[in-house]
């Protein structure tokens, strides 16, 4: 097994997309590839087939690679409950929550179950793509790093530095990284790589030379900005693109509610890629569009918190009206659980023990206990007798009259979600319902929208394939492979 690490000089500089599509160039040249982030921060989590969970990127990653998702994908994974404070969750498993300062002195000892992973997933591979989190610029987080140099330098991977020239500044964002970081870390980065570049290559060859020669790296590719990339799931929240509703025309208008620790927004991807629908993200302090036919409650991270920042903006006020003028709301997991009456949380499993009132749109209550569901469901949907797939993932249980009225049956006979009476606001705990193409055209027909236009799986690996052959046009990727060699573990 040979690897190669890929780190960025900052944050959504594109490391989780390039990586996505070097698994999918390498797969192809006939390679079995492994992508591996060594520590993921992210409120978009997948389930896996070994029962845990990652982030979604490593799932894009694993997709484009041809592999099953592994919990050894990204072995650390941190879901933000607060401004402060993580959920902490280990190959998989939730492990506890702790507080961006308590974290710090936490780190070592997770560097077992990283390199523990890293070996795991090495074993069965001929090459593993590992990523890096956030910048090895950031050295005051450089003591104890699991997620960069301090990983690189441990397994001995070499690294290949990603800039985004599109921000602006990338030759001093190179340069810079090589100035600030220990000299044992520079020596760990072989190349680098420009990405998301707009106009003429020509321009900016001289800025290439520049970087080269300042710090001694490889120049392995400068990357054009890729539109199809854009078809692609974001890794986080950044990813989610608030804006005014604009003119409506003849589409279908669906609204989604940002709040602050929403999560697994990757949900309405699909409805986003129909041309019959105008989907809009909502940040707190925008009002529901009058006219908007669906709104929706996404998932969230910290339910209670997520309830009260729905509230402090006024959406419960604006949800009211909505329904008054006809419209239909569904809620999704944690959204789910905030249409309800009541959640309570005795233990403290979200923060504080205690419990808030719903918004009293569904006739159900919820009460979250220490037990995660993670798996991946199927099923049919009661009013559309269409079979459906998705996933779990969530705390707690729902329950109350409106359960009478279930929007989902399981394989396993198990009924999940609600519906009142008029049937203009549901909910359920699964996410990924839209990705079937039947489930989201039953949808858009009941919205009026007519029959998708869509074919979400398919579309997902074009666009994968497009970005393979647009890396193969504008990266020496034998170069780049020719970097990565077998990793040697420090004690």
């Amino acid at each position: 097994m040979k690897a190669i690490m890929f780190q960025g000089t900052g944050s959504d500089v594109g490391k989780s997309l390039l990586v996505a599509g070097f698994s999918r160039v390498f797969r192809r040249r006939g390679l079995k590839v492994a992508p591996f982030k060594p520590q993921n921060m992210s409120n978009n989590a997948a389930v896996t087939a070994d029962g845990g969970e990652i982030g979604r990127a490593q799932a894009l990653q694993a997709r484009a690679a041809g592999l099953p998702l592994s919990v050894h994908m990204n072995p650390v994974l941190l879901k933000p409950q607060s401004d402060i404070g993580a959920q902490v969750v280990v190959q998989g498993k939730v492990m506890g929550t702790a507080k961006a300062s308590a974290y710090q002195s936490l780190k070592p000892k997770l560097m077992a179950a990283v390199l523990n992973s890293f070996e795991r997933l090495g074993a069965d591979a001929d090459l593993v793509l590992v990523e890096g989190a956030g910048s090895p610029a950031e050295v005051n987080l450089r003591a104890n790093d699991i997620a960069n140099m301090g990983f690189a330098r441990t397994a001995d991977v070499p690294v290949v530095l990603i800039g985004d020239i599109d921000r602006g500044g990338v030759i001093a964002s190179l340069v810079g990284t090589k100035t600030v970081i220990d000299p044992a870390d520079a020596e760990q980065i072989a190349g680098f790589l420009v990405n998301k570049f707009r106009g003429d290559p020509a321009l900016f060859a001289d800025g290439m030379t520049h970087i080269a020669e300042l710090t001694g790296w490889r120049a392995l590719g400068l990357i054009p900005y890729l539109h199809a990339a854009q078809r692609l799931p974001e890794e986080d929240a950044l990813g989610v693109k608030a804006r005014p509703a604009g003119a409506k025309g003849n589409k279908v208008r669906i609204a989604v509610l940002a709040y602050p620790r929403i999560s697994n927004f990757d949900d309405f991807d699909p409805l986003a890629q129909e041309p019959g629908v105008d989907l809009v993200y909502l940040n707190p302090g925008t009002p529901v569009p009058g006219d908007a036919d669906l709104v929706i409650l996404p998932g969230s991270k910290a339910t209670i918190a997520d309830l009260r920042a729905l509230r402090e903006t006024g959406w419960d006020i604006d949800l009211a009206a909505h329904l008054r003028r006809g419209g239909q709301v569904l809620g999704i997991c944690g959204g789910y659980q905030m249409l309800g009456r009541k959640i309570s949380d005795p233990e403290g499993i979200e923060g504080e023990p205690g419990s808030i009132k719903g918004l009293g749109l569904l006739d159900v209550k919820t009460l979250l206990t220490r037990e995660k569901l993670l798996h991946d469901v199927t099923g049919k949907a009661f009013v559309s007798g269409l079979p459906f797939k998705g996933y779990e993932m969530h705390v707690g249980r729902t329950g109350g009259p409106d359960c009478a009225r279930p929007m989902l049956l399981f394989a396993d006979g198990r009924e999940d979600g609600a519906s009142n009476p008029a049937g203009n606001v549901q909910g359920c705990h699964v996410h990924g319902l839209f990705t079937d193409d039947g489930q989201r055209g039953a949808w858009l027909e009941r919205l009026g929208a007519g029959p998708s236009a869509a074919s979400y799986e398919a579309e997902i690996d074009a666009a994968l394939d497009a970005l393979a052959d647009h890396l193969e046009r504008h990266v020496d990727c034998d170069a780049l492979l020719s970097l990565a060699r077998e990793p040697r573990l420090k004690g």
